[in-house]
């Protein structure tokens, strides 16, 4: 009778050539997997040829595999692998960044400047989806969708009362181009139910809020980002205000602007110098090469004289556009110190569908400012804005000192600085009123509010043209009190205190809310714009001529 050594020898011997395949195959995949696993970085199109293997490069995915294979607890390995790229971004600056495979599509309709959708503005009043305006041309109001309008429902999705934020109902309105979508709506008092289907289409996402003239001469832009379409709705809008409406001199808005494509703020620059080749901006870094981005000299449309609006939020696209103009002394600069971020990403897709947005290089205003501030204190660099608040930075102009003492010139031999931002030519300190906290509290429903007042007075806006609005229309005291009542309801707390400072403004950001409800974004800068500090300020500089901000 064999024995137990010689039964264990003979089984060893038959599974032999099945392990010796397991592990021949096993081998195949492992190295098929770690040679897909380290793609060659791309920069501008050209492969990275110098990338290093090294022996920890595997060192995640063995940790991984450990874990998998033995930890106490089932894991998420998606989870696992998103937190530990998160927490390598966190050793680089505050602007490298990982995005998600569903962050990514929505990144990228900001700034392409379109998505795929339905075409309606809407607002969630009392847990009901309320349609503001059907997009002129687009979707819903080709399908008969008209403003006041409840969607109740979106295919077999019931949404009303169902608790649905923005989010959730956003993603649901959206899909591929031709696809359809049934919709239920609630229309009027009675309450009737209508069926609707709509064909999804593109739908255009506008940089530009606003373009109107401040007086006779002078037009006014405010852009909101630079996204892919920027450029184009920056020409079409001076096209309308210099050829139809005599536009000379301009004032552009870039506050709370946050940037965008670099590309789209340099077309801008070359359109507002006639001359070739004048520098505006060059980025560099430790693997990318010295770039320069210089006008063409093929300005399509004359403007006199610039004034640019920036404050705490205008970064990036926004600073570099500020920074050439003020550099060039083509420009006077207006507000409060821009961001400081000096910083250039490229964006590099991953096989999951994520994306690697990678800090490259660092951007130079013409004078070789670098205006990206310091971010060694990651906390610190986050609670920035705040910081200013507190210290007295935003509101008075002697404590709006720059970062970086070190002095550029212009290029008409002007002291500037850099090390944190665009520092204005002239200051214009925050209104302290938009800090205030009990009112802050009351905004969140002046535009639900504004809403529903103007669809209950509809008949009485009907033929009302924006200029009579804006001329003769005044918001009563007794619309303030049934603003307030509708604000308690929806729980804010009374307090008749700290309510009797804020009438005045009140009046002014219902007027403005109303505005936006009957004539869109041109309505609400149409109210705001021309009582706005900081764009008297400019206007003050254009016809005073006080700075050197023309070409000659």
């Amino acid at each position: 009778m064999p024995s137990e050594t010689t039964q264990t020898t003979r089984r060893a011997y038959i599974w032999l050539p099945f392990l010796l395949s397991a592990v021949l195959a096993g081998g195949i995949l492992l190295g098929m997997r770690l040679q897909s696993a380290s793609p060659p970085l791309v920069i501008s199109g050209e492969r990275d040829q110098a990338y290093v293997r090294n022996a920890s490069s595997g060192k995640l995915e063995e940790l991984l595999r450990f874990i998998e294979a033995k930890y106490v607890d089932e894991v998420d390995r998606d989870k696992l692998v998103d937190e530990a790229i998160q927490s390598v971004l966190k050793q680089l600056d505050p602007h490298s960044s990982y995005i998600s495979a569903d962050q990514l599509e929505i990144v990228e309709e900001h700034m392409e400047g379109s998505f795929s959708g339905i075409g309606v503005e809407f607002l969630v009043i009392d847990d009901t989806l309320v349609v503001i305006a059907p997009l002129a041309g687009g979707p819903a109001e080709k399908a008969g969708i008209m403003a006041g309008d409840k969607i109740i429902a979106v295919e077999d999705s019931i949404i009303a009362g169902q608790g649905f934020v923005n989010r959730d109902i956003i993603r649901l309105l959206r899909g591929e181009k031709g696809s359809k979508v049934q919709l239920q709506i609630m229309r009027g008092v009675d309450g009737s139910i209508l069926k609707v289907t709509v064909t999804r289409d593109k739908i255009p996402m506008h940089s530009l809020d606003a373009a109107r003239m401040l007086d006779d001469k002078t037009g006014y832009i405010k852009l909101n980002r630079f996204s892919a379409t920027t450029h184009d709705e920056f020409m079409k809008a001076l096209d309308d205000l210099v050829n139809q409406q005599g536009m000379e001199n301009l004032v552009i808005d870039l506050r709370q602007n946050p940037g965008g494509y670099l590309q789209q703020a340099t077309n801008i620059l070359s359109q507002l110098f006639s001359a070739k080749s004048i520098p505006f901006v060059y980025t560099e870094g430790r693997a990318v090469s010295r770039t320069d981005y210089e006008s063409t000299g093929r300005a399509q449309f004359p403007v006199k004289d610039i004034a640019v609006l920036i404050d705490e939020g205008s970064a990036s696209a926004s600073e570099i556009l500020a920074g050439a103009l003020q550099d060039q002394d083509r420009a006077v600069v207006v507000g409060r110190r821009s961001f400081g971020k000096g910083l250039v990403q490229e964006q590099y897709e991953l096989r999951d569908g994520s994306a690697l947005r990678l800090t490259v290089a660092r951007y130079y205003t013409p004078s070789g400012r670098s205006i990206q501030k310091p971010y060694d204190n990651k906390q610190e660099y986050a609670q920035d804005a705040e910081n200013r608040l507190q210290n007295g930075e935003l509101t008075a102009e002697k404590l709006a000192l720059p970062l970086d003492s070190t002095k550029y010139y212009t290029r008409k031999g002007r002291v500037v600085f850099g090390g944190g931002g665009i520092t204005p030519d002239i200051f214009v300190p925050l209104d302290t009123m938009t800090t205030n906290a009990y009112l802050f509290e009351l905004r969140r429903y002046l535009q639900p509010f504004s809403f529903q007042f103007a669809q209950q007075e509809k008949a009485y806006f009907k033929n009302m043209s924006l200029a009579k609005f804006k001329a003769d229309y005044q918001v009563k005291d007794e619309l303030i009190d049934k603003f307030t009542a509708y604000a308690f309801r929806k729980g804010v707390k009374k307090d008749p205190r700290a309510l009797a400072p804020l009438q005045s403004e009140l009046k002014r950001q219902l007027k403005a809310q109303i505005a936006r409800v009957l004539y869109q974004e041109e309505g609400f800068y149409a109210v705001t714009v021309e009582e706005d500090p900081a764009v008297k300020k400019a206007l003050e500089a254009i016809y005073s001529k006080r700075l050197p901000i023309s070409e000659k």
